[in-house]
């Protein structure tokens, strides 16, 4: 006998559905009275490790007295390890009728109804269940139906149950979905529900009323709180185009969906991270053009696309252009470099250059920069919509999708693939190296900030920094230079000329006369003792949140002061927090050290 068998019985005679409340333990479910709520029964499905197999068992309340020698299949319970339950082995069970009366007499002890259950009156006395008199109750099983309206009593009954495979319940969930796609209802449902995959099947009367009178306000414009899980169900409809005209009225709904609901607080990041995957997938299966497909994506995604192809091509791209693809896919600690504080325009224009030309010259293993530092475009099975209750029996024929120069989906002998650039394949070490070389050489050339020091893992770069330092010089120098007409019959106004580019050249201290040149002062960094006992156990490696707990601080809070505090002296970001912990930029140890006289507390 299987699971399935005793479920449909359940659901035909008393209108339940088994409940799966574990998200850790999927092959777990409960059979429950709908009004009271108890269990009437445990099942339970685990995959034998040997044979691969699905072993199926079930947990019964049972009212009578544990039976000793009774049908090989019923013993102890599996789980359920107290009075008034038994345990079903269902593989080795050929007797259905016996089993459907025990759930019978399972139904009635936690509705406390009055039955009477025989097993088999044709066995020994000694070799038999006894028939047991259950007490008396004051609700009838039948009355249960009075509460439940025809609508989804009937909807209920277009489930068709088979091996229970998970694309079988997204079938059954579209079938019941296009049943009442125009059904309204008026219960209010306010409870919390915690499910995964959600269906109707799995709902109790209460539950699905309750969902429905939510969706039909959703529909009015009326956007109201309801248990995130029953939220999904109403995106599962989407996906399914139920209540919607055509493919992009779906994503136009989805998209009210996330400015509706989802900014207004409930809900939760994860719920947003599956609708932004749901709707690019949904807008590629359905065959939408890649500029309708890319109103759907993640911003964050296409922003990423975008800078991979800046500087897979960067001749062909602005100096902003590339220097924002570099701060997009190598963090944003280049932005806060000196050199960008001190000349925006020169910084941005130094960086940029360095990449268009280490990534046209250098190679390794016959590999060009980019595709050391981000691989090649590679193709992966695309499993659209796998996390989703989706008919795949409803999806469109495939039509290719070119989304970008970085990402485009393709459908080959039967099945989805995604080209992109691979995460796993990014090199983010080797583009900080060049990006860290270049902020510490720039620093030196600009004189600005407090120098870096030297990485001997970023030699490899050092070529190219000095190829775009020297022509930058170059430049400054073509452009300071003041266009002269030379007329020799004016002498005098050429020797002028002459000591005019001469002076042009010449810096403040080379000018100034040698009693004049400025001594330059030790520098006093306004750190107070607080920030200072900081800094000395974060130098020790010791933890400092019991010093933070003390000065009832904020971690983010402190480093922003102690970046501060340490700014003109280091010129550079001297510390980072992650909102709980401060750690020392280690660039810059020697030179905290060097404020403190040393990290003891000595």
């Amino acid at each position: 006998m299987k699971l399935a068998e005793l479920t449909a019985y359940a659901e035909k005679k008393y209108h339940i559905r088994e409940q799966f409340k574990w998200a850790d333990y999927p092959g777990f479910s409960v059979l429950a009275e709908p009004q009271s709520g108890k269990w009437a029964a445990l099942l339970m499905r685990r995959r034998d490790p040997e044979s691969g197999r699905i072993i199926e068992a079930c947990d019964m309340k049972y009212s009578g007295e544990r039976p000793q020698n009774a049908a090989p299949w019923l013993c102890a319970p599996f789980r359920m390890h107290r009075e008034n339950w038994i345990g079903i082995r269902m593989e080795l069970c050929h007797d259905p009728d016996t089993v459907f009366r025990l759930l019978d007499s399972a139904m009635q002890t936690v509705s406390s109804q009055g039955f009477t259950i025989v097993l088999d009156s044709s066995r020994p006395a000694d070799n038999a269940w006894q028939d047991t008199p259950l007490p008396a109750g004051r609700r009838p099983v039948q009355n249960l139906r009075k509460a439940v309206p025809a609508r989804i009593r009937e909807m209920r009954r277009l489930y068709r149950y088979g091996s229970g495979g998970f694309q079988e319940r997204c079938r059954n969930f579209y079938v019941q979905a296009k049943f009442m796609e125009d059904y309204t209802d008026a219960a209010p449902w306010d409870g919390t529900l915690k499910q995964y995959f959600t269906t109707y099947q799995e709902l109790t009367p209460e539950q699905l009323r309750g969902y429905f009178t939510w969706r039909t306000e959703v529909r009015r414009g009326n956007w109201q709180w309801i248990s995130t899980s029953l939220a999904y169900l109403y995106l599962y409809e989407l996906l399914n185009g139920i209540g919607t005209a055509s493919p992009g009225e779906s994503l136009r709904k989805m998209k009210e969906f996330e400015t509706c609901w989802l900014d207004s607080g409930i809900g939760d990041t994860g719920m947003r991270r599956n609708l932004h995957r749901w709707m690019l997938e949904y807008a590629v299966l359905n065959g939408l053009a890649p500029e309708q497909v890319k109103e759907y994506v993640d911003p964050g995604m296409l922003k990423m696309d975008e800078a991979l192809a800046v500087l897979h091509h960067p001749q062909q791209y602005t100096d902003p252009e590339v220097f924002e693809a570099l701060c997009i896919l190598a963090g944003g600690r280049t932005a806060s470099s000196p050199v960008l504080q001190k000349d925006p325009g020169t910084g941005v224009h130094l960086f940029a250059e360095v990449w268009r030309r280490a990534s046209g010259a250098y190679r390794r293993d016959g590999k060009s920069l980019f595709t050391l530092c981000f691989g090649e475009k590679r193709p992966r099975r695309w499993h659209a919509l796998e996390n989703a209750v989706y008919d795949r029996t409803q999806a469109p024929d495939p039509v290719d999708c070119e989304l970008n120069e970085s990402r485009n989906y393709r459908y080959r002998n039967g099945a989805w693939y995604e080209h992109s650039y691979l995460k796993l394949y990014f090199d983010r070490k080797l583009l900080e190296g060049l990006l860290q070389e270049s902020d510490r050489r720039f620093r030196l050339y600009l004189k600005t900030g407090h120098p870096l020091k030297q990485k001997s893992g970023n030699a490899w770069a050092e070529p190219y920094i000095e190829e775009v330092i020297e022509a930058d010089r170059k430049a400054v120098l073509e452009a300071s230079r003041p266009k002269i007409h030379i007329d020799f019959t004016d002498l005098e106004r050429i020797r002028r000329d002459a000591e005019q580019t001469r002076d042009s050249l010449l810096t403040e201290e080379e000018m100034m006369p040698v009693e004049e040149v400025p001594v330059l002062q030790e520098l006093t960094v306004p750190l107070d003792d607080f920030q200072q006992s900081i800094l000395r156990k974060i130098l020790k490696g010791e933890d400092v949140s019991g010093l933070i707990k003390e000065a009832h601080g904020l971690p983010e809070i402190i480093a922003d002061g102690l970046n501060e505090a340490l700014m003109e002296e280091i010129g550079d970001t001297a510390v980072e927090c992650d909102g709980q912990t401060i750690v020392l930029v280690e660039d810059y140890r020697d030179d905290v050290m060097r404020i403190l006289g040393g990290y003891t507390d000595e």
